[in-house]
């Protein structure tokens, strides 16, 4: 999917600040994520006030994907956006795609829509690093069922409780686990707040 030409300059929404200083803050987060499945990591300094206009992205997968997207990334997005699209090929030079196993990053704007998780690369034994990192927006990142995860990362469990993500999300992500080293990993966002789901971790629904 190219990006569309007719995309007016001025109707992109702005990007870091400071693209050097900024990128390595977010990527800093989202490491920290994966590395402490559970917490809860924050983007809120390093976007402008601007960037919370942007239509159908929230700020944290915004953040994410001017971090982590470059011209070698294909980005997937559930919900169709145009302007999203011209906005990431403007500052990252990534292209979209139509097809979502082919995605390097996808964004789900609506956890409900979310597809099986089979239908994104799970990467390959000899190059499991090229899965599909997912970018799924939910409605809140507490008060919805409890989940109780453990693996790397965790002294002996920790627990999350996202609002608006399908049960059998957690179902389908259980089913992936036998292909280790492949597998997919996660984002759940809202806002400017983060959770990292890594393939190592291990989620029980409660």
């Amino acid at each position: 999917m190219n990006s569309p030409s007719h995309i007016a300059l001025s109707s992109l929404t702005p990007g870091f600040a400071d693209p050097v200083h900024d990128t390595q803050a977010v990527f800093r987060t989202l490491l920290d994520a994966l590395a402490r499945p559970g917490t809860i990591g924050s983007v809120a300094a390093a976007l402008p006030e601007s960037a919370a206009n942007q239509p159908d992205a929230g700020r944290a997968a915004f953040a994410t994907l001017l971090a982590l997207a470059d011209d070698t990334t294909p980005i997937w997005l559930a919900t169709p956006d145009a302007t999203l699209g011209a906005t990431l090929r403007f500052h990252t030079g990534a292209t979209l795609t139509d097809t979502p196993s082919r995605a390097a990053f996808a964004y789900v704007h609506d956890a409900q829509a979310l597809p099986p998780l089979g239908a994104f690369s799970l990467g390959e034994p000899e190059t499991p690093e090229q899965a599909a990192t997912l970018l799924i927006r939910v409605d809140a990142l507490t008060g919805g069922t409890p989940i109780t995860l453990s693996g790397p990362g965790i002294e002996t469990t920790a627990t999350i409780a996202p609002r608006g993500l399908p049960e059998r999300f957690w179902h389908e992500r259980a089913e992936l686990a036998v292909h280790f080293p492949c597998g997919i990993d996660c984002y759940l966002m809202c806002g400017d707040a983060l959770v990292g789901l890594p393939r190592t971790t291990r989620a029980e629904v409660n």
